[in-house]
């Protein structure tokens, strides 16, 4: 299935909860212009409650597909080409570490533009693709779950950029 933005350029929308968001270690991969093409259109949380966790040595956030537990969890919405899709399909390790499902956002925040599609408001319910950890380790169902990550956060937990990984 395939959640679409139409405009004069085939777009695709996603959900970033964790490094992709703004200030967050990663944001930049989505501005790098050899990986693709990126807009940022606005702030979301999900409809349902899904597992937000850090974990790993790693401190990488991940969220599970277990809707009904955890939080609404808060996050960007971006508009993709193909190229940038790819590249995060890539980035995020599809099909290993991540999958892509969709999900239910509710809008918190809209700034993208028109473009001849429906005005979206706050409040407008939208599916959009979001990465989703492929599995769920036997403890990670004891750990804490966040609604809104930050790498440098109260939790203490500092994520470990790619660079700096064994």
């Amino acid at each position: 299935m395939r959640v679409r933005l139409w405009s004069s350029v085939l777009m695709t929308r996603v959900f970033v909860y964790g490094t992709l968001k703004k200030g967050q270690p990663n944001n930049c991969r989505l501005f790098e212009s050899n990986n693709g093409k990126a807009e940022y259109l606005g702030l979301a949380f999900t409809i349902q409650k899904y597992p937000l966790l850090i974990t790993t040595k790693n401190n990488i956030p991940f969220l599970l597909n277990i809707p009904g537990q955890g939080h609404r969890v808060h996050g960007e919405i971006y508009k993709v080409d193909d190229q940038m899709l790819k590249f995060l399909d890539d980035f995020e390790s599809v099909p290993t570490l991540y999958q892509r499902t969709v999900v239910q956002l509710e809008v918190k925040e809209w700034v993208g533009k028109m473009e001849g599609e429906e005005k979206v408001s706050p409040g407008s319910i939208m599916d959009v693709f979001v990465y989703t950890a492929t599995t769920c380790e036997p403890d990670w169902r004891s750990l804490l779950c966040y609604e809104n990550y930050d790498s440098e956060g109260d939790h203490g937990l500092k994520y470990r950029r790619r660079e700096e990984r064994d």
